[in-house]
């Protein structure tokens, strides 16, 4: 039977850690879908250490950075897949809209989560997606962060509805927000 969990919580919360070895309980297949994208050293050195998280753990990862949907899809002979993270997914869609000049809002995260959900709906196994709680913090300054926290808020949204169980992570501590239905 196919499951779907969200995980959200703030930057260095556990979140990613705490999705890790849920997935981990969830059977021994096990791909992780990274989807970000190394943009300076910084960030390489965090992909390095998260990398080293699952060293030896039996997890097959592979990058995708926007058509998470079509790689769901190639990924049905696994029993877990786990999508870390839906925050620079939204950013990196963001990005190849800027990219090709194509307007991206509202209308357009709802029709790219419709689709991540719908792939998720297929999915046989269990699936695990790891976002950002951004919204919770001040009001950023300018108007491209501010619709980036709103379209991240908004995709939390619609994957959450249809999820069988929420958690939200803070200061280490998972807090169940939804559990399976019945």
């Amino acid at each position: 039977m196919s499951s779907f969990t969200l995980v959200t919580g703030g930057a260095r919360s556990g979140k990613s850690s705490y999705a890790l070895e849920r997935c981990e309980e969830q059977g021994r297949s096990r791909c992780f879908i990274a989807t970000c994208p190394v943009i300076d050293p910084e960030m390489d050195d965090r992909i390095t250490a998260h990398k080293l998280e699952r060293q030896g753990r039996g997890w097959h990862s592979i990058e995708e950075e926007v058509d998470l949907a079509t790689k769901i899809d190639e990924l049905h002979g696994h029993h877990v897949v786990l999508i870390d993270c839906l925050t620079l997914w939204v950013n990196n869609l963001m990005y190849q809209a800027a990219q090709a000049e194509k307007p991206f809002g509202e209308a357009e995260i709802k029709e790219e989560a419709g689709k991540l959900l719908a792939a998720i709906k297929r999915f046989p196994g269990h699936l695990c997606c790891v976002t950002n709680e951004v919204g919770l913090g001040i009001v950023p300054d300018n108007a491209l962060a501010r619709k980036y926290r709103d379209l991240v808020g908004s995709c939390n949204r619609y994957l959450a509805q249809e999820a069988h169980e929420v958690i939200l992570v803070s200061c280490g501590i998972p807090l169940a927000l939804k559990t399976s239905r019945s």
